[in-house]
């Protein structure tokens, strides 16, 4: 009996009883009363909240962005990563047949496909179908006047006929699997603009359609 009178007997509760005593008053204030400094969110929290940072990554393929190598699967790459191999110069909606044309010197157009996950666990997002016109990082480029390649013929290109009124872009230089047979000279708004020395008309699109090519 005695041990148990001298426990609840007169003698001063440890502080750290009388800590949690305090504590437990103080919690029937708002929560944000008993709660600690609140932290800074970092990248990571925000990804794990399902929220993408702005910047890289925040649109897939954006104008300024960088893909990795392949036209078929591509990935977003940092610009300054060694897996980087070309920029986005210009990133549209929708098919790339019925949206604007790309910028003259855009070396391929990469379509991107349509892409909602029922559950964005990785931080993806939901893509719109689109295209993005893509400018490699490195020579050569196939978009330059006269590279052979790229989505639109612009003045400088040279072209081989394929018959049927249809031409395949080849390069000037020669090389590729077409031999250059006419080069495109001039752009004009009409066919009676074109110079004497014009021996195929080309299709090119915008204010100036007609591409004037004199033979080779």
């Amino acid at each position: 009996m005695r041990e148990r009178r001298a426990a609840a007997g007169g003698h001063a509760p440890p502080r750290a009883v009388l800590r949690a005593v305090l504590c437990a008053a103080l919690c029937v204030l708002p929560l944000t009363g008993c709660q600690g400094p609140a932290e800074r969110g970092t990248a990571a929290d925000t990804a794990a909240a399902g929220v993408r940072p702005s910047g890289y990554g925040a649109v897939f393929l954006a104008a300024g962005e960088c893909s990795s190598f392949g036209a078929v699967a591509p990935t977003e790459v940092p610009c300054g990563s060694e897996r980087a191999a070309a920029r986005v110069v210009a990133r549209e909606d929708g098919r790339a047949g019925n949206g604007p044309p790309c910028p003259a010197t855009t070396d391929f157009v990469l379509h991107i496909s349509e892409r909602r996950p029922s559950g964005d666990e990785d931080g993806d997002g939901a893509v719109s179908r689109g295209y993005a016109c893509m400018r490699k990082l490195q020579p050569p480029h196939p978009g330059d006047p006269g590279g052979g390649g790229g989505p639109r013929t612009v003045v400088g290109d040279c072209v081989h006929d394929i018959g049927g009124g249809r031409v395949r872009e080849a390069a000037c230089a020669g090389g590729g699997a077409y031999a250059p047979q006419f080069k495109v000279v001039e752009a004009v708004a009409t066919r009676a603009q074109c110079p004497t020395s014009t021996g195929l008309y080309v299709r090119l699109g915008g204010e100036r359609p007609v591409g004037c090519a004199r033979p080779l």
